[in-house]
């Protein structure tokens, strides 16, 4: 371009570009800075309002979880009265249902002993005298059995029969058979007497303090004077005859009594000598002493052999019995007839304390269910 060349109108020239540059920012800088400050109050008022309302909703959340807070407990508060309620309720109708169930149960005894009642009412008389029978005989059966003895039970049958027949009923006829069978069956059968053993058992005791012993002196004269007597009574008899004969009157008197001083004086010197035969010789060595107590020990074996058999323990009673037997043997005298009497009662209670069993009425009572069945 030439020096000459006019400029443009709005040229500017090249030294006074940035002085108009300045001037231009110096123009347009507070504008900039108040758009800025409008701008920024803008945000910050949006900013407050966004705030308020963060607060707002969360003031309004507060409020809404206190308010269901408290709901929630006031439910809470009447869910557990209700289950206490509840609870109150489920006992009272425990208390209620065990009530009814023991009002239940009474109800049901009463109403079976109501239907027993009838049915006993509503029985035929044959069906009454079964039932009558067959307690009868097990009562007896149980007595038999507690006493030993067949007495009950042959009492029962014989009860029955009679019973039967007053009656006459020929559907009973089977039953009063069956009785007969039983009734001789029982009969035939051997049944202990313990009453009759024990009564022999306490004079066996009642005789031991005058049973005599070997070692006692005095035990063999009872012996050896009855079987003197006869031997003496027809010598003085023959005596008699012949001072009747040859000796005058006045001087019968004066041998009468010569031989019966004679007489006594040898039955004396007979009696200090003795012959026995003794198997045991400790029994001549008991001192009196020891005789009361072998006496008191004899006793106490039959009085226990005694209890052994009410006890129906015949084993016990029979080695009691056996105990007795050979103490009689070996220390008393076997010759006395008292000694022979006890060993006799004695033998005879150990021959009969034995173990039998009791019959049982079973064609009676077979006889009986079948009646009562209808049969």
């Amino acid at each position: 371009m030439n020096e000459a060349d006019p400029l443009p109108e709005n040229a500017v020239p090249p030294a006074a570009a940035p002085a108009r540059e300045a001037e231009k920012s110096a123009a347009l800088k507070p504008q900039h800075v108040w758009a800025a400050f409008a701008a920024l109050g803008v945000v910050c008022a949006g900013s407050l309002l966004l705030v308020w309302q963060t607060q707002q909703r969360v003031h309004n959340l507060e409020q809404e979880l206190v308010r269901r807070q408290q709901e929630t407990q006031v439910q809470s508060a009447e869910a557990q009265m209700l289950a206490k309620q509840a609870q109150d309720g489920a006992r009272e109708t425990a208390a209620k249902l065990a009530l009814l169930e023991a009002r239940v149960s009474e109800v049901a005894v009463q109403r079976g002993q109501i239907e027993e009642l009838i049915q006993s009412l509503s029985r035929s008389r044959d069906e009454n005298i079964v039932l009558d029978i067959d307690s009868s005989l097990r009562v007896a059966m149980q007595q038999s059995a507690l006493t030993g003895s067949a007495e009950p039970l042959v009492a029962a049958l014989k009860q029955a029969d009679e019973r039967l027949a007053r009656y006459k009923e020929p559907r009973l006829e089977t039953i009063r058979r069956a009785i007969a069978r039983d009734l001789d069956r029982v009969k035939a059968m051997g049944v202990i007497d313990v009453g009759a053993l024990a009564i022999k058992l306490d004079e066996a005791v009642r005789m031991v303090d005058e049973l005599p012993l070997l070692s006692q002196a005095d035990s063999r004269r009872d012996a050896l004077r009855p079987a003197a007597a006869p031997a003496s009574a027809p010598t003085q008899a023959q005596r008699g005859t012949a001072n009747a004969v040859a000796v005058p009157v006045w001087l019968q008197p004066w041998l009468e009594r010569w031989d019966a001083l004679t007489e006594r004086v040898w039955g004396e010197a007979k009696s200090l000598v003795r012959v026995t035969r003794i198997d045991h010789p400790e029994a001549m060595l008991l001192v009196p002493e020891q005789a009361y107590f072998l006496r008191e020990n004899l006793k106490l074996r039959l009085l226990n052999a005694r209890l052994a058999l009410l006890s129906r323990q015949f084993d016990t009673a029979q080695n009691d019995l056996q105990g007795a037997q050979s103490a009689l043997e070996r220390y008393f005298d076997r010759a006395s007839r008292r000694t022979q009497l006890a060993a006799e009662l004695i033998r005879q209670v150990a021959s009969q304390a034995r173990q039998t069993g009791l019959p049982r009425p079973e064609s009676t009572l077979a006889a009986l269910t079948a009646a009562a069945a209808g049969r």
